[in-house]
Order: structure tokens, then C-alpha cells, then sequence
């Protein structure tokens, strides 16, 4: 007998989560694009692109390309809430129903719908660069939870147990404090930069060298963190995170250091974002593997 269709979005549940992951990463490399391509405005307004239409259109101010640009990096949008709906579907579906589960799947769900309202704020504002900044960091939180989803289908749904000691979980949570910073202070990088999103917008009043030079102490810190949370960690069974985690943030790190003394050519503020979505996920993917979780004692179940 062949699965209906809802017993394939079941099936599928792993692989959704998997491609939320991913989207999440991807979209990010996308906005990238339209910034360092000056498309922000290529579609002047939102939900609509330009006045009257949804889709681009030929207009005497507006390039055709940076119109596409735009309006691609909207249709992907349109796909990564399509998975996130299908995840959230997937776990609703489930038989048992894990709430931990369906909860993380909303998350991701709702996340998406917001994202595309801050994306309409941040059109209708002119891109101002703190609307853009918030815009981008929405979305290696949606990566983080699309990551901890992914995971949870491998985990039972009791609560937690660290499987290390007390220091290695404080300088697990010092990590993610730290890489926060990191990216909050890279977004304003940006904003003073050359790359906000349009030719025409309104830069972050601050010296950029000032703020490379704060983002690279951070940058330090970090591998200072994570340099520590390694030895704490020996003997944990966590090697192969740890050390992917490790090689993300130098390859990271390599990046940003050739955009500063290369003057910070657009295709590598593309590369540098996705390296940033990329630590985002490895770190996250680490976060998951120190914990393990026992059996929950108040699984609900429903009826199919």
C-alpha cells in the first residue's frame, strides 16, 4: 500500500529539517547579494516590487537586474517558509506527537512570516541600516533552531543533561554570548561599509576602521573561548563538532582578514556571510551535542 500524502511529509520530516537548515544559510548568502549589488530598492515597495506590479518591471530608474535581484531573494523567501510550513506539518502530523518538536517547527514557521514583515519594514524605511542589520540577524536564529529541529528528531524529549562539567557549560554559553557580539558588531561593519544595500542609503555614522578593529578583538575572544572550551571538553565524545565548529572559524576568520586589506570586494562580503551562517550552524550543532536528553515521561499521543 502506498503512504498517503501526509505519511510522506512524515517521512520527510528529517529532510525538511535539513533543507530549513540549509535555506537559512542560503537566504542569508542571497541578502548578501542584494547589498553588495546595491539592489535593496531594486523593488521599491512590498509585498508589491514596484508600484502596481509584483513582479519586476521596466522602469526608466530601476535596472532590470537589481529588480531580479531583489525579487529572487523575495521568491527564495517564499521557499524557506514553504519548508518551514511542511516541517510544521511534519511534526503536527507525527504519531506520537512530540511537543518539544512541534514547538521547535513553529519556531521556525513563525520566524519565516516575521522575517518577510521586517523584510517589508526595511523596503519601506529606505533601508536604513538598522533595519537591514536587524534583518540579517534574524536569520542565524532561524538557522540555530532550524539546527536544534534537526536534531531533535534524533533525541528523546526529556529535559537536558549536560554530558560535560560545569566549566565546559559556562564557556559553552560565554561561546554563543560571544559570537552574538560578533555578528551584531560585523552587521554594523557593514552598515558603515560601502555595502548597505543601496548606492543612496544613509551609512552607520561610525569610523569603519574602528569597528573592523572591535569586530577582530571579538574575533580573538572567540577562538580564546573556544580554545578553552576544547580542553574542557576532552574525553566529552564531541570531537568532530568541536573540530568542525574549529575549522569553520578559522576559515571565517581568514576571510574577514583578507576583506580588510583587500578593500572589502563584494564577493567576499557574500563569502564572509555565508562563512558566518555556516559558524551559526556549527556552533549550534555543538551546542546539541553536549546535551543528551532522556526519555520523556509525559509523551502525548494522539490518535492517527
Amino acid at each position: 500500500m502506498q503512504p498517503t500524502w501526509k505519511q510522506r511529509i512524515v517521512q520527510s520530516h528529517r529532510g525538511l529539517a535539513i533543507a530549513a537548515v540549509v535555506a537559512n544559510v542560503v537566504i542569508a548568502g542571497t541578502g548578501s547579494t542584494v547589498r553588495v549589488t546595491g539592489s535593496g530598492l531594486g523593488c521599491t515597495e512590498w509585498p508589491h516590487c514596484l508600484p502596481g506590479s509584483f513582479v519586476p518591471v521596466e522602469h526608466p530608474e530601476l535596472a532590470m537586474l537589481n529588480q531580479w535581484i531583489e525579487y529572487g531573494n523575495r521568491l527564495l523567501a517564499v521557499v524557506v517558509g514553504v519548508i518551514g510550513v511542511l516541517c510544521l506539518l511534519a511534526a503536527w502530523w507525527s504519531r506520537p506527537l512530540r511537543t518539544r518538536v512541534l514547538l521547535l517547527s513553529a519556531v521556525m514557521t513563525g520566524g519565516v512570516f516575521a522575517q518577510a514583515v521586517i523584510g517589508g519594514i526595511t523596503v519601506n524605511l529606505g533601508l536604513l541600516w538598522w533595519t537591514v542589520a536587524f534583518h540579517f540577524i534574524v536569520s542565524p536564529v532561524l538557522a540555530w533552531y532550524a539546527v536544534l529541529l534537526w536534531r531533535s528528531l534524533d533525541e528523546e524529549d526529556g529535559p537536558a543533561r549536560p554530558i560535560a562539567g560545569a566549566l565546559a557549560q559556562r564557556l559553552l554559553v560565554a561561546a554563543v554570548v560571544v559570537l552574538a557580539a560578533l555578528m551584531v558588531v560585523g552587521t554594523m561593519v557593514t552598515g558603515a561599509g560601502p555595502h548597505a544595500g543601496d548606492a543612496d542609503v544613509a551609512r552607520f555614522d561610525a569610523p569603519v576602521e574602528t569597528l573592523a578593529q572591535a569586530h577582530s578583538v571579538l574575533l580573538y575572544a572567540f577562538l580564546a573561548v573556544l580554545a578553552a572550551l576544547g580542553w574542557s571538553l576532552r574525553g566529552a565524545g564531541v570531537r568532530k563538532p568541536y573540530a568542525v565548529l574549529l575549522v569553520a572559524v578559522l576559515l571565517q576568520g581568514a576571510v574577514g582578514f583578507a576583506q580588510y586589506f583587500t578593500g572589502v570586494p563584494a564577493v567576499l562580503v557574500v563569502v564572509h556571510v555565508l562563512g558566518s551562517m555556516a559558524v551559526v550552524v556549527a556552533m549550534a550543532n555543538l551546542w546539541t551535542a553536549c546535551r543528551v536528553r532522556e526519555p520523556a515521561t509525559d509523551q502525548v499521543v494522539l490518535a492517527a
